[in-house]
């Protein structure tokens, strides 16, 4: 415990060196920490300022090592790095950023050799040839002003007008603040000055007038990204990714965690932004808030549930149990009918999934002998018309909007499709068996009717002399209340209408009551909803997180190919783009891999992953590489295959990988919200990717033909993102009308 009232911070990015300290080093430092904040001045620690500065001492950590701190008050001390003893000291900046009002360090020493170890020279020109032309500043469009406008170091201004390579500029960055850092990649990429003020600068603009003398100040902004206790620390330095992303959050990110909402809010951003991150933060930041109980007042919900086990998991990691004791995690279908089997307890009804209802569906027309009919059709029908409005009646069901069905039916065809619908249900009632989104819509109806009672009771109460509402008694003698206070939806753009019904009645209609984070853009299942129609209003509390944390530059340009011009809705009725969506990590570009055959693709699989083996810089644990293809039988013949070459092929499933040590393969659905150093996507084939069923459509039926094309491009998309640092393309035959020019020839 620190008795001696002395604050020690850890700037971001020092845990970075510290990691890369010998590991006696970093015992050392652990230890250190310790005896600095019990007695900074004890004579084994060597406290010095350095000569010349005012603010910046240094500190003995070991025999070899010194930390570096800023003394931000009397005792108040900011790590902001950690030297090997005979390493330069004078070349050292430090400031508080005019623009974020966070506190940032450069080493410019490091810095140069940095960029000079990526100058690649040029080879001598021959003895007759003209003077070589001065290869041209990467920067040289944009002035100092408006450099620093945008929030870049100053002190690192002069190195800056000096890169001319990509190489330099990456290896400037790995060492410049993180602001810096973002903005010059983005002016890099091609944004002009606008957007980057736009998209990457003002985000993380502080809020109020900045003092840059004020340092003690800085250090509480979230722009200045720090951690002060010794937990959070070895979390940070031991903890692997997860561990970084307990600990340090980008200053955006934290202002979302942390910002009261007048209501229901929403976060997006592409995949590997921090999106669950943020989630996960923003559920313990509102458990911090609620006053000592044993209820749970918290509900953390995602679509499905391999998602909801990886969610309680981390926010094990995140808070312990203390912090699970409050919450209840639970995947979307299983909190319906949990709420379903509560009101009616006598219920045993199997839950089925959308592929066995279509195969109910065809059964029931082959039993009838209809052939006009798509089973496909009737099923998205069924579920997003009918069940998805809660129609109840014929009648109804004719006065039903079907904006975006696509195809249009007459009157005629409407009372035919009730029929079937009618027959449809009871086909499955009679097998005891009812579909998930029937659970969904009967949860709804049930949560609606008890919202409903509770502001009944609450209104009468008030009439009464305006009592609390929050415990309030039904007909029957027992309380009736809000199950819970707030609710944070993970994937929010995969659930159904019917869910969004049910969250919106679970809890009461005040501040922070939803929180909501997802990317349309990575939408693989068919459900299309604005959340404003359902009673959920995020107008106005709608954010956007666009720094990728996961993979690389290289990736992520080819994947954003994949998308095309398709434009994505934000679930409120409007656009969503993916503007400013970039990443700070480089890496080889996709390959693709042509074959003529699926036979010879698979043995072409197998021979990279063994070359990746054979090669001491290339071999990574197994288990770090994910095979995904279109379909579930293509998944056994490439583990077939595998397994013939000695390469163990472990299936992914919808609870996750059944097995430990081997390559993981499985449908691209099966990876969402998973995450592998290596990625290879196969069978990316035209016929496959996009399917030929969803060819056949674009006459038949235009519009759903596009909404299935959306689909498709958007499940690509999510395989290419699962990526950290290599993605692998497979196809034989003609290959997917999806893969744009840079997978196709990414050597260009």
């Amino acid at each position: 415990m620190n008795t001696s009232g002395v604050t020690l911070r850890l700037l971001d990015k020092a845990d970075k060196e510290i990691l890369k300290l010998p590991r006696t080093a970093k015992g050392a430092f652990f230890d250190f920490q310790h005896r600095f904040k019990a007695n900074p001045y004890t004579t084994g620690l060597k406290l010095q300022q350095l000569k010349g500065d005012s603010r910046l001492w240094s500190a003995r950590v070991s025999a070899d090592y010194r930390a570096l701190l800023l003394r931000l008050a009397d005792n108040d001390w900011l790590i902001v790095s950690v030297k090997d003893r005979k390493d330069v000291y004078d070349r050292l900046s430090y400031g508080v950023n005019h623009i974020t009002g966070g506190i940032e360090y450069v080493d410019l020493e490091v810095v140069e050799e940095s960029v000079l170890r990526r100058l690649h020279p040029a080879p001598p020109p021959p003895a007759a040839a003209p003077e070589p032309v001065k290869p041209q500043e990467l920067f040289a469009d944009w002035s100092d002003t408006q450099l620093s406008d945008l929030g870049v170091a100053e002190p690192l201004l002069p190195v800056i007008r000096t890169l001319t390579t990509e190489d330099q500029l990456l290896g400037l960055i790995e060492y410049a603040p993180q602001l810096t850092g973002e903005v010059l990649l983005a002016l890099f990429d091609g944004k002009s000055f606008d957007e980057v003020l736009d998209q990457v600068t003002t985000p993380v603009a502080a809020t109020e007038p900045v003092d840059t003398e004020d340092f003690q100040a800085a250090a509480q902004r979230p722009a200045t990204v720090v951690t002060t206790s010794d937990e959070a620390l070895r979390e940070a330095l031991e903890g692997g990714d997860f561990g970084r992303w307990k600990v340090f959050l980008h200053p955006t990110q934290a202002k979302l965690v942390e910002r009261r909402y007048s209501g229901p809010a929403r976060v997006g951003g592409g995949p590997g932004t921090g999106k669950t991150i943020v989630a996960l933060h923003r559920v313990r930041h509102l458990v911090r808030q609620l006053p000592p109980g044993r209820d749970k007042p918290v509900l953390l919900t995602t679509y499905n549930k391999n998602l909801a086990a990886d969610l309680r998991s981390r926010l094990l990691e995140l808070g312990g149990e203390e912090l699970v004791a409050r919450v209840d995690v639970s995947h979307v279908d299983q909190l319906a009918l949990r709420t379903v089997r509560e009101a009616e307890p006598g219920s045993s009804k199997q839950a089925i999934d959308d592929s066995q209802a279509v195969r109910e569906w065809r059964a029931l027309l082959d039993e009838l002998g209809e052939d006009g009919w798509d089973p496909e059709f009737l099923h998205d029908e069924w579920t997003q018309v009918i069940l998805g409005q809660a129609v109840a009646t014929r009648a109804d069901y004719f006065r039903a909007r079907r904006a975006g069905r696509g195809r249009s039916i007459t009157r005629a065809e409407r009372a035919e499709i009730w029929q079937l619908a009618e027959r449809f249900a009871q086909r499955l009632d009679r097998l005891g068996r009812q579909t998930w989104d029937q659970v969904a819509e009967r949860a709804a109806r049930l949560e609606v009717g008890r919202e409903q009672r509770i502001l009944s009771i609450a209104r009468q109460r008030e009439e009464a002399g305006g009592l609390d509402n929050v415990h309030l008694q039904d007909g029957s003698g027992g309380w009736l209340r809000y199950r819970y206070r707030h609710i944070v939806v993970d994937e929010a753009q995969d659930l159904r209408p019917a869910h969004w019904k049910m969250l919106r009645a679970m809890a009461p209609r005040e501040a922070d009551d939803l929180f909501l984070v997802g990317d349309t853009h990575q939408r693989i299942y068919k459900n299309q909803v604005t959340l404003g129609s359902l009673g959920i209003n995020i107008r106005g509390r709608s954010s956007k997180l666009s720094l990728s944390y996961r993979t690389t530059r290289q990736i992520l340009r080819s994947a954003l190919d994949v998308l095309g011009e398709t434009s994505y809705d934000d679930l409120d009725g409007s656009e969503e783009t993916l503007a400013g969506y970039r990443s700070v990590l480089s890496g080889r570009p996709p390959a693709g891999h042509s074959f003529p055959d699926w036979a010879q693709e698979r043995e072409g699989i197998a021979a990279l992953i063994m070359q990746w083996d054979d090669n001491p810089e290339l071999r990574i644990p197994h288990e770090q590489i994910a095979i995904c293809v279109p379909t579930n039988a293509m998944a056994a013949e490439v583990g077939y295959t595998l397994g013939l070459h000695g390469i163990r092929p472990v299936e992914i499933r919808a609870d996750g990988p059944h097995g430990d040590g081997g390559v993981h393969i499985g449908t691209m659905f099966r990876f969402k919200g998973l995450e592998y150093q290596r990625m290879i996507i196969a069978g990316v084939t035209d016929g496959l990717v996009p399917r030929d069923a969803v060819n056949r459509l674009r006459s038949s039926d235009p519009v759903r033909f596009r909404h299935e094309m959306q689909r498709a491009r958007s499940l690509l998309f999510v395989a290419a993102t699962r990526a950290r640092d290599s993605v692998d393309i497979f196809w034989h035959g003609t290959p997917s009308p999806f893969l744009g020019r840079r997978l196709l020839t990414p050597d260009e």
